[in-house]
């Protein structure tokens, strides 16, 4: 091996090495946040209560339940479940959190943003009897206060940030920008306060969270009687530390609450699925792990063996990532990063393949030329799959709020940690090996030796695929009138997370088991309840909607299980996916695939790019339509699974379209048809070996894991097979169709062969 060859593979080899001591550190240190479905967490009721301004609405709580949800998501606490129970109730779960006082501390502090004209100062001495439009409170040095009625509320704020002015002298602040009203009416308060006298109290303006002043500032005497300060907004000063202004200002930016709320209930509640549930989940993980990782092995030998070995380091860096950044894991979350342990599978296939064709094209191979060649022939179509996927997670972590913003943080980290695995740590494994002399002498063990058996039928046959490309562009429209149809005549069964439904809590005169109940439950036609306890003999029931007499049956079947079961709460609750999170998350994806579309489109031409987006839409519509046929619920678990489906669309179309811009490089005049149908061809071998070791562990999935996870890896199923299908029968003939000169050409079959990418080939020209 030549010296500087040494030196770029231990120079890899410590990168890696520290990356993985890194991993391990944290793994065995920090622990991950599990979601309600692992580990339970607290439960926190609260009761939207009436003001003088604004009465009691079932729409002022749905208000108010997404201010809560932005603010519990600004505080880091991430994938909380929230619903309105009746008309005034917001039942608030916080998975992880075992102290119900922390929780109730965080959700306490309701910010009541309020700002007022100072009166003057208020007489101790004198009997408290004030106007109703009057209050009083201690200022920061705590002297009362004599306080008008609020000018300005929180809704008037359009925005709060922590700033440092050394210069100065104020330290930490909080900058507060108003809107439009907001500005008008603070203009109008200080203009007032201006025409006291410099000095006199009535030249202050209090600003009170919370039912405290915490800033009154006289206004400056620059500030002309009536004139005001304009410029839409303010500042809070004050002994401040850099946490409590951060903290202090997401809650103000959060949005105030429409109306107060009071705490009337918190506790500590179970996970919403038994153990036996979740271990079904871990063994169906493992079980689909080892058989994708012996499939691996099977195909490509030593090098399959190294890229297994590499997959499990990816999955220890993905673990450590997720601990290092506090994300929640819940139970779809750990059967989604079981799956990218699958998909982690394309980028080693992809080099592995790449390097087989290298292996097959040269005079005189090398096991480690074909690898070096594989990784830097692979590299274009890795960057291009994983920088589509990251935009589209970076947005929906930016966007997007609860599930879906959860599911961006955990591809991100997925794709960036398959980048690592296969780039870094695969490739240091894979140019040790190739450099042993056993393994040089005996190249066929490496696995990349042979073109394998997909690559030899195709050589043999060599389809021209792309001959009538509308054909295939009529099967998709006939399967997309096929998915509409069920939408049309079955409908869609939302799930409780989209249509809400209804909540019942028991107290039984013995202790339940959760598993037991749901069980039970299930038997008796009641297969979607989620079941938690909360105490020791109190069991929630949530359910879709119910009418009496399924009622009825759902209590017989808690009190045979617990003998006297008495109803203590029985109430409608609206969706866990309010509406706003799901505008939130419509407004994510489009903006994600408009960045897609437009990335693709400086990458390839745009013909590609609404190729690729098309195929997107094709699988989406399928995918939901074929779980409308199924009448299985489209609930935040389908959620999950077609987000899914949808990065591994793009990534498959991506892939595809990367190896036609290769072949179309050296050949511009080359007929687009042939150019893509010899690209589908060559790239057919990663496609069906990558499909094979996803489709391992969902198979293990559907089969072994828990009623909720069947219906999740069946929708990644139903997605990896028509993701497959779109990538090569809608997105091509999408792009030849859009194509102007692209005209199908009888192949010329010598030359236009799967296997041998650098032969010359005889094309007919083409206009372009």
């Amino acid at each position: 091996m030549p010296r500087h060859h040494k030196r770029s593979l231990r120079a890899r080899a410590l990168l890696a090495l520290a990356v993985l001591a890194a991993a391990l550190t944290i793994a065995l240190t920090v622990p991950v946040r599990l979601g309600l479905d692992l580990s339970g967490g607290t439960q926190i009721v609260l009761e939207t209560r009436p003001t003088p301004a604004t009465g009691i609405s079932r729409e002022a709580t749905d208000r108010t339940l997404e201010v809560l949800r932005g603010r519990i998501d600004a505080l880091g606490l991430a994938e909380p479940t929230l619903v309105r129970s009746g008309d005034h109730r917001i039942i608030v779960e916080l998975p992880g959190v075992q102290d119900p006082g922390k929780a109730a501390d965080v959700l306490g502090r309701t910010a009541q943003l309020t700002i007022h004209a100072v009166l003057g100062p208020a007489d101790t001495n004198a009997p408290a009897v004030l106007p109703a439009t009057e209050r009083v409170l201690p200022d920061e040095s705590g002297q009362p206060l004599r306080l008008k009625a609020a000018a300005l509320r929180g809704d008037d704020v359009k925005g709060a940030a922590a700033r440092f002015d050394p210069q100065n002298g104020t330290g930490w602040h909080i900058t507060v920008d108003f809107t439009d009203q907001g500005s008008a009416q603070w203009a109008e308060t200080t203009g007032e306060a201006a025409c006291r006298p410099v000095g006199d109290h009535g030249r202050r303006i209090a600003i009170v969270l919370d039912d405290r002043i915490i800033s009154s500032p006289g206004i400056d005497p620059s500030v002309g009687c009536g004139a005001g300060i304009g410029g839409g907004g303010t500042r809070i000063t004050g002994s401040f530390t850099d946490t409590e202004a951060r903290e202090l200002a997401l809650l103000i930016s959060g949005g105030a609450l429409p109306v107060p709320v009071e705490i009337i209930e918190q506790r500590v509640i179970g996970p919403t699925l038994g153990a036996a549930a979740i271990t079904a989940a871990a063994w169906a993980a493992a079980i689909g792990t080892a058989l994708t990782a012996l499939f691996v092995i099977a195909v490509y030998r030593l090098m399959g063996l190294l890229a297994a070995l590499a997959l499990t380091c990816y999955g220890l860096v993905s673990y450590a990532a997720l601990a290092a950044l506090g994300a929640t894991l819940t139970l779809p979350g750990l059967a989604g990063f079981v799956l990218t342990i699958g998909m982690a599978v394309d980028a080693n296939v992809l080099v592995l393949e790449r390097a087989r064709e290298d292996f097959a094209t040269r005079t005189r191979p090398t096991a480690r030329s074909a690898l070096t060649a594989g990784f830097r022939g692979a590299l274009s179509a890795i960057a291009d799959s994983n920088i589509t996927t990251l935009i589209a997670a970076a947005l929906l972590f930016a966007l997007a709020s609860g599930p879906v913003r959860g599911f961006g943080v955990t591809l991100g980290i997925g794709v960036l940690a398959s980048m690592v695995s296969t780039l870094l740590i695969t490739r240091v494994f894979a140019e040790y090996a190739t450099s042993r002399p056993f393994v040089h002498r005996r190249p066929r063990m490496t696995g990349i030796a042979d073109t394998g058996w997909i690559r030899d039928r195709l050589l043999r046959r060599n389809p021209h695929l792309m001959r009538h490309p509308r054909r295939w562009l009529a099967v998709s429209a006939a399967l997309l009138v096929a998915a509409a149809s069920g939408v049309l005549i079955r409908g869609l069964d939302l799930g409780i997370e989209f249509s809400g439904g209804r909540l019942i809590e028991y107290t039984t005169s013995r202790s339940v088991d959760p598993e037991r109940a749901r069980t039970a439950l299930s038997e008796a036609g009641f297969p979607r309840t989620l079941v938690q306890t909360s105490g020791d003999n109190e069991l929630t029931v949530r359910a879709e909607d119910l009418t009496n007499s399924q009622t009825g049956t759902v209590t017989d079947t808690i009190t045979r299980l617990g003998g006297d079961a008495r109803k203590i709460r029985d109430e409608l609750v609206g969706p866990t996916l309010g509406e706003e999170l799901r505008r939130n998350a419509l407004i994510a994806l489009g903006l994600a695939l408009a960045a897609q579309l437009a990335y693709l489109t400086v990458r390839f031409r745009w013909r590609f790019a609404t190729a690729a987006v098309a195929a997107l839409a094709h699988d989406v519509l399928i995918l939901v339509g074929v779980f409308a046929w199924l009448g299985k619920p489209i609930d935040g678990v389908f959620l999950a699974a077609l987000l899914t489906v949808i990065g591994y669309s793009v990534n498959d179309s991506v892939v595809l379209f990367d190896r036609i811009r290769e072949l179309l490089t050296p050949n511009r005049t080359a007929s687009l048809a042939l150019t893509a149908n010899r690209a589908i061809l060559q790239t057919l071998p990663r496609t069906v070996n990558t499909g094979m070791g996803a489709a391992l562990i969902l198979t293990a999935l559907a089969l072994l894991a828990e009623d909720t996870l069947t219906d999740f890896a069946l929708a990644l199923l139903i997605g990896l097979a028509i993701g497959t299908y779109s990538s090569v029968f809608t997105a091509t003939p999408t792009a030849l169709t859009l194509h102007p000169a692209a005209r199908p050409r009888t192949p010329h079959r010598a030359s236009a062969v799967a296997g041998h990418p650098d032969q010359p080939t005889r094309f007919r020209s083409a206009q372009r």
